[in-house]
């Protein structure tokens, strides 16, 4: 497995490859969100459906702009979502005009947070926008929650791993929909 520097992530990430890194709670993989075949690889690699949609990372509001709607929800639901980043809260978000079909699947949301993992933040900062994160597991298989917990299945596909720690949460981030506050994942 390629041991990756947050330079070298980024240009492995710019050539459309599929990274795994650690993220809040367990090991998390991602690529660019734009490069359509980076995320069908991805896909395929987890064995996951497109129609599910993807979850996006950023370190900051601004990278999500054109990614999502946020100002499409009510005052209030707004400044809910914001006093929640950044940290550990994925929101289902409108999508915006730069959420494709592999992103945000058969739903008209897409799912972001804004991460207060200090590597996910600097990965993200490097890369200069939001990355695709999703757990680094076969679908229906539980996540790793640490790197030897990484299955070697998946570490063979892989175009490299950005090492360090998770965040230590003992459940992967909730995930809830903006508009109505509905908690989808606790």
């Amino acid at each position: 497995m390629k041991e990756l520097t947050l330079d070298t992530a980024v240009a492995t990430l710019r050539a459309g490859g599929v990274i795994a890194y650690p993220t809040e709670a367990v090991w998390g993989l991602g690529c660019d969100p734009s490069h359509e075949t980076a995320v069908h690889a991805l896909l395929r690699l987890k064995q996951r459906p497109i129609e599910k949609g993807m979850i996006l990372v950023a370190a900051e509001l601004p990278q999500l702009q054109h990614w999502v709607h946020l100002h499409a929800l009510p005052d209030a639901r707004q400044r809910e979502v914001l006093a929640s980043w950044p940290g550990a809260n994925t929101w289902i978000l409108p999508a915006g005009p730069r959420a494709p079909r592999w992103i945000t699947g058969e739903h008209s949301g897409i799912a972001v947070r804004i991460s207060d993992h200090p590597l996910v933040a600097a990965l993200c900062r490097a890369w200069g926008g939001p990355l695709v994160s999703t757990s680094a597991n076969l679908a229906g298989e539980p996540p790793a929650r640490a790197r030897a917990e990484l299955d070697p299945r998946l570490l063979r596909l892989l175009d490299g791993i950005l090492d360090g720690d998770t965040g230590g949460l003992a459940q992967p981030t909730p995930i809830r929909d903006a508009l109505s506050g509905q908690v989808l994942r606790s």
